[in-house]
């Protein structure tokens, strides 16, 4: 399946490209998302309509994200747990704890910006965790979990 894209995706394509993707993919995720339309006559024509007014959108979005990363940048955040003898959480420190900690601390992140290839945090002391705001913006945030 050919699609256009509308925005930029990442690993795919930037915002304009025409992209062969698999059926599944174009028409379950990238389709009703918003991030692109089936490369038709019709649809590439109201494409170069529209060019200006996305690509506009587009570097909005990116002006965003890194306003919010150079916010988050110099950010250090405290979450409390309950913590055993030897440092063990009772329990996990999860992207939405992460998300809600950065929220209350005046950064606004969402739960699926928060990166943790790892998997959960389950120790007490101090850790980075990537944040992906946009296809373009990636930043590290500060946390530390503190006993209660």
């Amino acid at each position: 399946m050919q699609v256009i894209l509308l925005e930029k995706v990442e690993n795919l394509g930037g915002l304009g490209d025409k992209v062969n993707v698999r059926n599944g993919f174009g028409r379950n995720f990238l389709i009703p998302q918003g991030k692109a339309v089936a490369a038709t006559e019709s649809n590439v024509a109201k494409f170069e309509a529209r060019r200006a007014e996305l690509e506009k959108a587009a570097a909005e979005t990116l002006s965003q994200a890194q306003a919010r990363a150079a916010q988050i940048e110099g950010l250090h955040v405290s979450i409390p747990r309950k913590v055993g003898d030897e440092g063990r959480l009772f329990g996990s420190v999860g992207t939405v704890d992460i998300a809600e900690a950065l929220t209350k601390a005046g950064a606004k992140v969402e739960r699926h910006e928060v990166r943790m290839p790892t998997g959960a945090l389950r120790m007490a002391g101090d850790f980075e965790v990537d944040l992906h705001l946009h296809a373009d913006v990636n930043v590290k945030a500060k946390i530390s979990i503190i006993p209660e």
